[in-house]
């Protein structure tokens, strides 16, 4: 019987059970909601408290500027938009990249048929966008600049410093997609000049379902969701007590344990990248190699002759 390897860890990645043993009390024993008044719910409370104070130190914010959501997805969206939406009496531009994530794309298609401008810049054959095509496109109407930390395809990590402080000199908010970063790669978003960014927790071992999205102090944005005053009455709704406290702690590991699994990571991709290229006729690796790529992304044009190869040595 063959052995199956699983090898898409940048779709999602399992729980660990470091995570799964501090999350199972919140379905059963600790079951109370988070914003009621009685002590059973201060346990909750306390729970959310701490993974949002986990979540801050890893990324090197201050934990009122950090903010739960159901993902990477709505994370995206709500920066975009509710940026967009808070500062239109500034201007109505937007500047992205072409090869953003969906959510970041989708959502900046639905600003242009709301009145916005967005544009897209394109990038070389790793990946990475051009600083002075960033530069070109900044106008007097340019309100936000929104890049990814790091591309979940071929794995190319984009110029965040750079990025962050060219819009911080010109008063841009910047907002990054760091779902494939977070919990891979040192995020720093007081140094990196970051006014938001986006996280998942499923992408570095904890459940699904739940994200956050960092949005430094005194930036103007929309709410997300209006009712209660969760979330410092910026997404009201009841707290995923669960996801969160399991986010929490899959971050708190991924931040205790990076640097080594980043250079454990980084030998056995480029094992694998030197293996393939060696060995398999007509392979052509996609993005940039060392220090520019994730250390857990390996990506390789698919053509019908790779594949023959490929599947010859392993046979």
């Amino acid at each position: 019987m063959k052995r199956s390897i699983y090898m898409d860890y940048a779709a999602t990645t399992f729980v660990r059970q470091e995570v799964l043993d501090e999350i199972l009390p919140y379905f059963k024993d600790n079951f109370a909601n988070p914003s009621s008044l009685y002590n059973f719910a201060e346990v909750n409370r306390s729970a959310i408290k701490l993974a949002r104070q986990r979540v801050a130190k890893v990324i090197n914010s201050d934990e009122n500027e950090i903010y739960f959501t159901s993902g990477g997805s709505e994370s995206d969206n709500w920066a975009i938009k509710g940026i967009a939406f808070a500062n239109k009496s500034r201007g109505n531009h937007i500047i992205t990249s072409q090869i953003e994530h969906h959510a970041v794309l989708n959502a900046s298609k639905f600003l242009e048929k709301n009145g916005f401008s967005v544009t897209y810049l394109p990038v070389d054959s790793d990946g990475f966008i051009n600083i002075e095509d960033l530069k070109n496109a900044i106008t007097e109407k340019t309100i936000l600049v929104s890049i990814m930390f790091a591309n979940n395809e071929v794995g190319t990590i984009e110029p965040i410093s750079e990025i962050g402080k060219i819009c911080r000199e010109k008063g841009i908010y910047f907002h990054t997609d760091a779902v494939q970063a977070v919990g891979h790669l040192p995020v720093d978003v007081k140094s990196m000049n970051i006014d938001l960014l986006s996280m998942s927790g499923h992408k570095f071992y904890g459940p699904k379902g739940v994200g956050a999205l960092y949005i430094r102090k005194g930036v103007k944005i929309d709410n997300l969701i209006d009712g209660g005053s969760q979330e410092r009455g910026k997404r009201a709704g009841t707290e995923n007590v669960s996801g969160i406290v399991g986010l929490g702690k899959a971050i708190e590991i991924a931040g205790q344990e990076l640097d080594f699994e980043a250079n454990r990571l980084k030998i056995l991709r480029d094992k694998l990248i030197d293996g393939i290229l060696n060995k398999v006729p007509k392979a052509r690796l996609n993005g940039p190699r060392g220090d520019k790529r994730l250390p857990n992304n390996v990506n390789f044009l698919e053509t019908q002759e790779m594949w023959v190869s490929f599947l010859m040595l392993m046979e």
